[in-house]
């Protein structure tokens, strides 16, 4: 992992939405921490709405990219995604983009 204070943060402000847009530009950039923790904050809820299918979206680009960690929340994240927010989370990676969901944007 790299020396970003991504997960730190996460860990130490719960739910703090402040934290959200910084994280998702650096995901956006590709850097592996953030990419995990956009899922954790989707998954979750951190300072978002839960969003399962963005969780799965952030992390298979995670696991694409070489994190392991993100191997067992995704599997978690699935096991909880209805038919629906599989099919949404397909589409998702598919055009490679976030802009087909803007829930997540409200907070």
């Amino acid at each position: 992992m790299s020396d970003n204070s991504y997960l730190k943060d996460l860990i130490l402000l719960r739910n703090d939405p402040s934290k959200v847009e910084t994280i998702r530009a650096a995901a956006e950039r590709g850097e592996l921490d953030a990419l995990y923790a956009m899922g954790l904050i989707c998954a979750e809820g951190r300072g978002v709405s839960v969003d399962l299918a963005q969780a799965h979206y952030w992390l298979s680009l995670a696991i694409e990219r070489g994190d392991r960690d993100a191997v067992r929340l995704r599997e978690i994240v699935g096991s909880q995604m209805s038919d629906e927010e599989y099919a949404v989370a397909k589409r998702l990676r598919a055009a490679g983009t976030l802009g087909m969901l803007s829930s997540d944007r409200r907070h």
